[in-house]
């Protein structure tokens, strides 16, 4: 987009940080903020492009960041809104930004948010203002997906013109393939999180043709189209793995980072497709064929096994740090010290006793951690996420700072499929055979727990499994606030919202089993004002501002 494309140095970024992804030639920079056809039209130049621009612009850097806050794969927020984790850190509005609206307590007292105003939209309202720059708690999921958006577009716009030492047409396409794949998670983020967004195609311009976040969605599932069409005419194998491998930093090529086969690629498209959906769509409102839908999109999804997009740290913190680059790191630690982000006492209920994936993962603080009371009224917490777990065999690990240990996924998952596909047929009616994915999904992460499978749980039941079971096996894979949303629970508790029955410690350190937590949350957000004071919509835009929240 116009503004953030002025705002960073696109190649600048890239030129400092390719040697550290390999030993190919650097780019011949002249202009940093637009490649060059010298830098961009031989084979290594476009390769240490497509590589480092989608990592370093849509994952690493920006104008404006704030380190407390995070980058891209360390940013809090969704993750905050979907109550998984607090904050006490005012940086970037993050204690108020997840502060719900109101606790009432097990004796009937109420906590109201301690901010002014009490309510997050209204804190969004009087801060999404362009000359916050990067106070503006919008800014930051618009501003990479659309930088990430736009050196795709370079590629695009570029790879034709390539001079390629060997097997143009596949390298051509595999180029092509990448671009697309990253374009298509840009916008379905984009859709997932804003009212309205851009169509853009056209490398460093911009419009101001502003379409509805479903709009930006069918866009998402249009450019899945476009890869799914290259990758059915791969058929050269050994330059389409070799050349992929070329596009992932080496340090990410182990575990499931590996470079993706055509058939691996089209199953993570089918995920994708399915999250799009699922995400995006109240439960309420899901259709039979909505659920058949990502019945089909699941059973042709991504498999155990499967390579898929991971991101992992090195020793020098390329792209991610290995200490403070994810939420599940910066989660890692004494609340009281390095831990930016508290986990919530809600996470925690929602496992179930003796989950071995709590076992491994979790200590009891010796007194509960009781933050500033002018911060939150809900991130007091008597729990810690222990750095590289608790020793625990064939048990997963959600946060490791030892360099390279944890792999971060990107984008969708294995269990991901699974989980879509298990509610898809709880709510078809076919429950046992939902509860029979929730067991494999479980069986596969090390949980240890009894089978759902024959319980004989009713829909409601089983739905609350799935719901719980998400909460706890997609930790950390920016889904939690999309299951929120759609579960309803950020609504406000007058309409239905809201969470009941929940475990509270409140500013006392007393423990509160059947407290009420009004969130009062937004579904969708407004278009960024840092985007519209410099690319103001054109007459017959859809809305920029969610009209529910104005």
């Amino acid at each position: 987009m116009k503004n953030i494309l002025n705002q960073k140095s696109l190649l600048a970024l890239i030129a400092a940080m390719v040697i550290s992804f390999s030993c190919q030639d650097q780019l011949d920079v002249k202009n940093p903020n637009e490649p060059t056809i010298e830098s961009l039209n031989s084979e290594n130049g476009i390769v240490n492009f497509a590589q480092g621009s989608v990592y370093l612009n849509g994952f690493v850097d920006l104008k404006y960041v704030d380190g407390v806050l995070g980058r891209f794969l360390g940013n809090g927020y969704h993750d905050l809104w979907a109550d998984v984790v607090g904050a006490e850190a005012a940086n970037v509005f993050m204690n108020q930004i997840g502060a719900p609206f109101n606790v009432i307590l097990d004796d009937d007292s109420e906590v109201p948010n301690p901010g002014s105003p009490r309510s997050q939209a209204e804190l969004i309202k009087n801060n999404n203002v362009n000359a916050n720059a990067g106070n503006n708690p919008l800014f930051y999921d618009w501003a990479y997906m659309y930088s990430l958006n736009n050196v795709c577009n370079v590629i695009l716009n570029s790879v034709e013109s390539v001079e390629f030492v060997s097997d143009a047409d596949t390298k051509r396409n595999v180029l092509k393939a990448w671009a697309h794949w990253w374009k298509a998670f840009a916008y379905s983020r984009i859709g997932s999180v804003y009212v309205a967004g851009v169509i853009n195609d056209e490398p460093n311009v911009t419009n101001g043709n502003y379409v509805t976040n479903a709009q930006i969605l069918d866009e998402a599932n249009r450019q899945l189209d476009l890869l799914e069409d290259i990758l059915e005419t791969q058929t050269n194998t050994p330059v389409y793995t070799e050349f992929l491998g070329r596009l992932i930093p080496d340090f990410f090529q182990q575990g499931k980072g590996n470079p993706l086969s055509p058939d691996e690629w089209k199953r993570n498209i089918n995920t994708l497709r399915a999250r799009i959906l699922l995400a995006n769509k109240r439960v309420e409102d899901m259709t039979n064929a909505d659920w058949n839908q990502i019945i089909t999109f699941t059973t042709n999804g991504i498999q155990e096994g499967d390579n898929v997009f991971t991101v992992r740290s090195n020793s020098t913190g390329d792209i991610i740090s290995a200490n403070t680059g994810t939420i599940a790191t910066k989660s890692t630690g004494d609340p009281n010290g390095e831990a930016t982000y508290k986990i919530s006492e809600r996470l925690v209920s929602d496992f179930r006793a003796g989950d071995q994936r709590f076992d491994n993962n979790f200590i009891e603080l010796d007194e509960p951690w009781i933050g500033e009371s002018a911060r939150g009224n809900s991130f007091n917490t008597r729990w810690q996420l222990v750095d590289g777990g608790n020793g625990i065999d064939d048990v997963i690990v959600y946060g490791d700072k030892t360099p390279g240990a944890t792999e971060t996924y990107v984008s969708v998952t294995y269990e991901e499929n699974l989980l879509m596909r298990a509610e898809a047929n709880i709510y078809l009616g076919n429950i046992n055979a939902g509860l029979q994915l929730i067991d494999e999904v479980r069986d596969y992460q090390g949980a240890g727990l009894a089978a759902l499978d024959g319980s004989g749980l009713s829909q409601n039941q089983a739905v609350e499994e799935l719901r719980s079971e998400r909460r706890v096996a997609l930790l950390f894979r920016y889904v939690s606030f999309y299951d929120a949303r759609r579960y309803g629970i950020l609504d406000p508790l007058s309409e239905g919202g809201g969470r009941t029955g929940a475990i509270v410690i409140d500013r006392d350190g007393n423990l509160n089993i059947n407290a009420t937590i009004d969130y009062q949350f937004m579904d969708y957000f407004h278009v960024p004002d840092n985007e519209l004071k410099y690319n103001p919509p054109v007459s017959g835009s859809a809305p920029v501002v969610n009209s529910k929240f104005m």
